[in-house]
């Protein structure tokens, strides 16, 4: 009797992880349809081709895949874990960061150009923590700043929680997950315990203070990034990601078959800036950003009211 509930348990835990893999191709076509929205809401920048359409589609299935196998791989460790008291963050990190680098080798370019590595503060664990910056403009971003070389945490929505292999890699590195919009309050103030605790704990905290992806236009900083360094006083490393229009839409990699170039993304590392508790927020986000901007090419929106200007 007990040999038939064990089977039955056991057949039903397949059913569910079949399912449960299975969803990632369906949900990667969401992912790509999100994708696709960035890139098209001015005509100063590329819709996606066909072909892009396909990289952005195999770069998520296999984001997700690797996830999944690995954080499935490091499901026993968790559990005993939970008994003997230890975790296994640093082994999630490590998988997110195969990842980050595979996908981006096979879909994106063989590397990208990385500006300023003089400028990372030491990966000492030094107490507070640096809190890094970086601009927002599509999926590519969230695996180029892995090549940085840092563990750190991620402030991520939510939903992200629930996609496969990424919630559960993602639940298990604990990431700070946030509820964006609605009754969030509860929400906000965990982002700002968890963020405090990590790095009063030595490790730096990774912030889009965007919010959100925009390609055409330059959206706005909030203020979370900028709260957190003030109240830890922890330096503010600012970072500026290029990508470039034709980065899915170029024949990276078919293009290597026969010798082709491509533009690569480029990732600059600015010098921290120095940040102390009774300094002005908006001034320190309005400094940020224009250094962060500094190396990037206006594109969209911005161009077009430069011609009007004109």
């Amino acid at each position: 009797m007990l040999s038939d509930q064990l089977n039955m348990a056991a057949a039903a835990l397949k059913t569910i992880f079949t399912i449960y893999s299975a969803s990632i191709l369906f949900i990667s076509v969401t992912s790509v349809l999100q994708e696709r929205r960035i890139w098209n809401p001015s005509p100063l920048v590329p819709s996606l081709s066909v072909f892009g359409h396909v990289r952005v589609y195999c770069f998520n299935v296999l984001w997700m895949g690797l996830t999944l196998m690995g954080g499935v791989l490091l499901l026993p460790k968790y559990f005993v874990g939970k008994i003997f008291g230890f975790d296994c963050q640093y082994e999630a990190y490590l998988v997110e960061r195969f990842t980050a680098e595979m996908c981006f080798f096979l879909f994106v370019g063989a590397r990208p150009e990385i500006r300023g590595m003089e400028n990372l503060p030491p990966d000492d664990g030094s107490i507070p923590a640096p809190v890094y910056v970086a601009n927002h403009a599509s999926q590519i971003d969230v695996a180029v700043v892995y090549f940085i070389g840092r563990r750190f945490k991620w402030i991520s929505k939510n939903s992200v929680r629930y996609l496969p292999g990424v919630g559960l890699i993602m639940s298990l590195s604990q990431h700070v997950f946030i509820q964006r919009t609605g009754k969030n309050k509860q929400s906000v103030s965990n982002l700002y315990q968890q963020s405090n605790k990590a790095i009063q704990s030595g490790l730096p905290m990774f912030f889009f203070p965007q919010g959100t992806r925009r390609m055409a236009v330059r959206l706005p900083f909030k203020d979370g990034a900028f709260k957190v360094a003030l109240e830890n006083g922890s330096a503010l490393v600012p970072i500026s990601l290029e990508i470039p229009h034709n980065v899915w839409n170029n024949w990276y990699p078919l293009c290597l078959l026969w010798g082709g170039s491509y533009e690569k993304v480029v990732l600059t590392i600015h010098k921290p800036l120095e940040v102390n508790k009774d300094m002005d927020r908006e001034e320190l986000k309005k400094k940020t950003y224009d250094t962060i901007f500094s190396v990037v090419p206006l594109v969209g929106e911005e161009i077009k009211e430069m011609k009007k200007e004109k």
